[in-house]
Protein backbone atom coordinates (compact mmCIF):
# COMPACT_ATOMS: atom_id res chain seq x y z
CA UNK A 1 0.00 0.00 0.00
CA UNK A 2 1.36 3.39 -1.00
CA UNK A 3 2.03 5.56 2.05
CA UNK A 4 1.08 8.69 0.07
CA UNK A 5 -2.45 7.34 -0.29
CA UNK A 6 -2.58 6.70 3.44
CA UNK A 7 -1.30 10.22 4.15
CA UNK A 8 -3.92 11.67 1.78
CA UNK A 9 -6.60 9.65 3.55
CA UNK A 10 -5.44 11.04 6.88
CA UNK A 11 -5.47 14.67 5.65
CA UNK A 12 -8.91 14.35 4.04
CA UNK A 13 -10.25 12.53 7.09
CA UNK A 14 -9.00 15.31 9.35
CA UNK A 15 -10.66 17.97 7.17
CA UNK A 16 -13.92 16.00 7.20
CA UNK A 17 -13.71 15.80 10.98
CA UNK A 18 -13.05 19.54 11.23
CA UNK A 19 -15.69 20.76 8.77
CA UNK A 20 -18.23 17.96 8.38
CA UNK A 21 -17.99 18.23 4.58
CA UNK A 22 -18.15 14.89 2.75
CA UNK A 23 -14.83 13.27 1.89
CA UNK A 24 -15.83 12.81 -1.76
CA UNK A 25 -15.57 16.56 -2.32
CA UNK A 26 -11.86 16.31 -1.57
CA UNK A 27 -10.81 12.68 -2.01
CA UNK A 28 -12.02 12.09 -5.56
CA UNK A 29 -10.46 15.23 -7.10
CA UNK A 30 -7.27 14.54 -5.12
CA UNK A 31 -7.02 11.05 -6.62
CA UNK A 32 -7.71 12.35 -10.13
CA UNK A 33 -5.60 15.50 -10.19
CA UNK A 34 -2.70 14.63 -7.88
CA UNK A 35 -2.28 10.89 -8.33
CA UNK A 36 -3.55 10.53 -11.90
CA UNK A 37 -6.11 7.86 -11.00
CA UNK A 38 -8.68 7.35 -13.76
CA UNK A 39 -11.86 9.28 -12.84
CA UNK A 40 -14.04 6.16 -12.97
CA UNK A 41 -11.74 4.26 -10.59
CA UNK A 42 -11.44 7.28 -8.30
CA UNK A 43 -15.23 7.62 -8.09
CA UNK A 44 -15.90 3.90 -7.57
CA UNK A 45 -13.24 3.55 -4.88
CA UNK A 46 -14.32 6.72 -3.10
CA UNK A 47 -17.96 5.60 -3.02
CA UNK A 48 -17.09 2.46 -1.05
CA UNK A 49 -14.70 4.50 1.09
CA UNK A 50 -17.60 6.85 1.91
CA UNK A 51 -20.00 4.00 2.67
CA UNK A 52 -17.58 2.46 5.18
CA UNK A 53 -16.58 5.70 6.91
CA UNK A 54 -20.14 7.02 7.14
CA UNK A 55 -21.60 3.77 8.48
CA UNK A 56 -20.00 4.36 11.88
CA UNK A 57 -21.33 7.91 12.07
CA UNK A 58 -24.81 6.73 11.15
CA UNK A 59 -24.77 4.15 13.94
CA UNK A 60 -23.90 6.83 16.49
CA UNK A 61 -26.56 9.25 15.22
CA UNK A 62 -29.17 6.50 15.13
CA UNK A 63 -28.53 5.44 18.72
CA UNK A 64 -28.89 9.05 19.86
CA UNK A 65 -32.19 9.48 17.99
CA UNK A 66 -30.75 11.96 15.50
CA UNK A 67 -32.13 10.23 12.38
CA UNK A 68 -35.55 11.01 10.92
CA UNK A 69 -36.13 7.71 9.12
CA UNK A 70 -39.13 9.07 7.20
CA UNK A 71 -36.95 11.70 5.51
CA UNK A 72 -34.18 9.16 4.95
CA UNK A 73 -36.69 6.80 3.36
CA UNK A 74 -38.08 9.49 1.06
CA UNK A 75 -34.58 10.40 -0.14
CA UNK A 76 -33.65 6.74 -0.65
CA UNK A 77 -36.86 6.00 -2.58
CA UNK A 78 -35.61 8.44 -5.20
CA UNK A 79 -31.84 8.01 -4.99
CA UNK A 80 -31.51 4.22 -5.00
CA UNK A 81 -33.48 3.62 -8.26
CA UNK A 82 -31.72 6.64 -9.82
CA UNK A 83 -28.34 5.22 -8.83
CA UNK A 84 -29.13 1.81 -10.31
CA UNK A 85 -30.31 3.38 -13.56
CA UNK A 86 -27.18 5.53 -13.71
CA UNK A 87 -24.94 2.47 -13.22
CA UNK A 88 -26.85 0.74 -16.01
CA UNK A 89 -26.32 3.75 -18.29
CA UNK A 90 -22.59 3.81 -17.50
CA UNK A 91 -22.37 0.08 -18.25
CA UNK A 92 -23.45 0.80 -21.84
CA UNK A 93 -20.34 2.93 -22.40
CA UNK A 94 -16.88 1.43 -23.09
CA UNK A 95 -14.93 1.03 -19.84
CA UNK A 96 -12.59 3.95 -19.07
CA UNK A 97 -13.22 5.43 -22.51
CA UNK A 98 -12.66 9.15 -23.26
CA UNK A 99 -16.45 9.62 -23.15
CA UNK A 100 -16.65 8.14 -19.63
CA UNK A 101 -13.67 10.23 -18.50
CA UNK A 102 -15.27 13.42 -19.83
CA UNK A 103 -18.69 12.72 -18.32
CA UNK A 104 -17.25 11.94 -14.88
CA UNK A 105 -14.76 14.84 -14.90
CA UNK A 106 -17.39 17.42 -15.87
CA UNK A 107 -19.96 15.98 -13.44
CA UNK A 108 -17.37 16.03 -10.67
CA UNK A 109 -16.46 19.65 -11.44
CA UNK A 110 -20.11 20.76 -11.43
CA UNK A 111 -20.77 18.83 -8.19
CA UNK A 112 -17.82 20.56 -6.51
CA UNK A 113 -19.05 24.01 -7.58
CA UNK A 114 -22.54 23.22 -6.26
CA UNK A 115 -21.02 21.93 -3.02
CA UNK A 116 -19.04 25.17 -2.63
CA UNK A 117 -22.25 27.17 -3.07
CA UNK A 118 -24.01 24.98 -0.51
CA UNK A 119 -21.21 25.60 2.00
CA UNK A 120 -21.17 29.37 1.45
CA UNK A 121 -24.92 29.97 1.37
CA UNK A 122 -26.16 27.32 3.84
CA UNK A 123 -27.12 29.83 6.54
CA UNK A 124 -28.83 32.08 3.98
CA UNK A 125 -30.79 29.10 2.64
CA UNK A 126 -31.87 28.15 6.15
CA UNK A 127 -32.97 31.69 7.02
CA UNK A 128 -34.97 32.01 3.79
CA UNK A 129 -36.66 28.67 4.40
CA UNK A 130 -37.59 29.64 7.96
CA UNK A 131 -39.41 32.75 6.71
CA UNK A 132 -41.50 30.59 4.36
CA UNK A 133 -41.89 27.55 6.60
CA UNK A 134 -45.60 28.20 7.12
CA UNK A 135 -46.43 28.56 3.42
CA UNK A 136 -48.93 25.92 2.38
CA UNK A 137 -46.96 25.15 -0.78
CA UNK A 138 -43.81 24.59 1.25
CA UNK A 139 -45.44 21.95 3.45
CA UNK A 140 -47.74 20.41 0.80
CA UNK A 141 -44.93 19.44 -1.56
CA UNK A 142 -42.27 18.49 0.99
CA UNK A 143 -42.52 14.74 0.39
CA UNK A 144 -42.46 14.71 -3.45
CA UNK A 145 -39.71 17.33 -3.54
CA UNK A 146 -37.67 15.24 -1.07
CA UNK A 147 -38.01 12.23 -3.40
CA UNK A 148 -37.00 14.42 -6.37
CA UNK A 149 -33.95 15.65 -4.46
CA UNK A 150 -33.13 12.00 -3.83
CA UNK A 151 -33.26 11.30 -7.58
CA UNK A 152 -30.85 14.18 -8.31
CA UNK A 153 -28.49 13.10 -5.54
CA UNK A 154 -28.60 9.49 -6.76
CA UNK A 155 -27.47 10.49 -10.24
CA UNK A 156 -24.87 13.02 -9.09
CA UNK A 157 -23.35 10.82 -6.38
CA UNK A 158 -23.16 7.77 -8.67
CA UNK A 159 -21.39 9.69 -11.42
CA UNK A 160 -19.14 11.90 -9.30
CA UNK A 161 -19.19 10.48 -5.71
CA UNK A 162 -19.96 14.06 -4.56
CA UNK A 163 -23.23 15.51 -3.26
CA UNK A 164 -24.43 13.21 -0.51
CA UNK A 165 -22.98 15.51 2.17
CA UNK A 166 -23.11 19.29 1.73
CA UNK A 167 -25.72 19.30 -1.06
CA UNK A 168 -28.01 16.87 0.74
CA UNK A 169 -27.80 18.85 3.98
CA UNK A 170 -28.46 22.17 2.19
CA UNK A 171 -31.55 20.71 0.49
CA UNK A 172 -32.90 19.35 3.78
CA UNK A 173 -32.29 22.66 5.55
CA UNK A 174 -34.45 24.31 2.87
CA UNK A 175 -37.20 21.68 2.95
CA UNK A 176 -37.30 21.14 6.73
CA UNK A 177 -36.17 24.44 8.30
CA UNK A 178 -37.76 23.70 11.68
CA UNK A 179 -36.02 20.36 12.06
CA UNK A 180 -33.01 20.56 14.43
CA UNK A 181 -29.70 20.73 12.58
CA UNK A 182 -28.41 17.56 14.25
CA UNK A 183 -31.41 15.57 12.92
CA UNK A 184 -30.90 16.95 9.42
CA UNK A 185 -27.24 15.94 9.50
CA UNK A 186 -28.07 12.52 10.95
CA UNK A 187 -30.83 11.88 8.39
CA UNK A 188 -28.61 12.93 5.49
CA UNK A 189 -25.77 10.75 6.78
CA UNK A 190 -28.08 7.75 7.15
CA UNK A 191 -29.24 8.23 3.56
CA UNK A 192 -25.67 8.50 2.26
CA UNK A 193 -24.68 5.03 3.51
CA UNK A 194 -27.00 2.86 1.33
CA UNK A 195 -26.63 5.26 -1.61
CA UNK A 196 -22.83 5.21 -1.65
CA UNK A 197 -22.76 1.47 -0.93
CA UNK A 198 -25.07 0.59 -3.83
CA UNK A 199 -23.35 3.03 -6.19
CA UNK A 200 -19.93 1.73 -5.09
CA UNK A 201 -20.94 -1.91 -5.63
CA UNK A 202 -22.28 -0.91 -9.04
CA UNK A 203 -18.90 0.60 -9.94
CA UNK A 204 -17.22 -2.56 -8.62
CA UNK A 205 -19.36 -4.60 -11.02
CA UNK A 206 -18.13 -2.29 -13.80
CA UNK A 207 -14.51 -2.90 -12.73
CA UNK A 208 -14.01 0.62 -11.34
CA UNK A 209 -12.83 -0.13 -7.79
CA UNK A 210 -9.20 -0.41 -6.64
CA UNK A 211 -9.33 -2.42 -3.40
CA UNK A 212 -5.67 -1.83 -2.51
CA UNK A 213 -6.20 1.91 -2.86
CA UNK A 214 -9.36 1.68 -0.74
CA UNK A 215 -7.46 -0.05 2.06
CA UNK A 216 -4.69 2.56 1.98
CA UNK A 217 -7.20 5.43 2.18
CA UNK A 218 -9.09 3.88 5.09
CA UNK A 219 -5.85 3.24 6.99
CA UNK A 220 -5.23 6.99 7.07
CA UNK A 221 -8.73 8.43 7.10
CA UNK A 222 -10.14 6.69 10.17
CA UNK A 223 -7.59 8.18 12.61
CA UNK A 224 -7.76 11.45 10.66
CA UNK A 225 -11.51 11.76 11.17
CA UNK A 226 -11.10 10.97 14.88
CA UNK A 227 -8.44 13.65 15.38
CA UNK A 228 -10.27 16.22 13.23
CA UNK A 229 -13.51 15.70 15.14
CA UNK A 230 -11.77 16.34 18.46
CA UNK A 231 -9.97 19.43 17.12
CA UNK A 232 -13.08 20.94 15.50
CA UNK A 233 -14.13 22.74 18.69
CA UNK A 234 -10.84 24.65 18.73
CA UNK A 235 -10.88 25.83 15.09
CA UNK A 236 -13.34 28.62 14.13
CA UNK A 237 -15.86 27.31 11.60
CA UNK A 238 -16.25 30.75 10.00
CA UNK A 239 -12.64 30.57 8.79
CA UNK A 240 -12.55 26.95 7.69
CA UNK A 241 -15.65 26.85 5.50
CA UNK A 242 -14.83 29.83 3.22
CA UNK A 243 -11.33 28.45 2.66
CA UNK A 244 -12.72 25.01 1.87
CA UNK A 245 -15.36 26.47 -0.47
CA UNK A 246 -12.68 28.46 -2.33
CA UNK A 247 -10.62 25.28 -2.77
CA UNK A 248 -13.63 23.44 -4.18
CA UNK A 249 -14.34 26.26 -6.67
CA UNK A 250 -10.76 26.13 -7.96
CA UNK A 251 -10.70 22.33 -8.17
CA UNK A 252 -14.16 22.20 -9.78
CA UNK A 253 -13.16 24.72 -12.42
CA UNK A 254 -10.02 22.72 -13.18
CA UNK A 255 -11.95 19.48 -13.64
CA UNK A 256 -14.55 21.05 -15.93
CA UNK A 257 -11.81 22.38 -18.24
CA UNK A 258 -9.84 19.12 -18.39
Amino acid sequence: MDWLYTLSGFVVGAIVGLTGVGGGSLMTPLLVLLFGIHPATAVGTDLLYAAITKAGGTTVHSRKGHVDWRITGLLASGSIPASLLTIWALSLLPKQSPAVTHIISVSLGVALLLTACAIIFRQHIQRYALTHAEDSAHTRFQAPITVAIGVLLGILVTVSSVGAGALGVAALFFLYPRLPAIRIIGSDLAHAVPLTLIAGLGHWALGSVDWSLLGSLLLGSLPGIWLGSHASARVPDRFLRPILASMLVLIGGKLITL
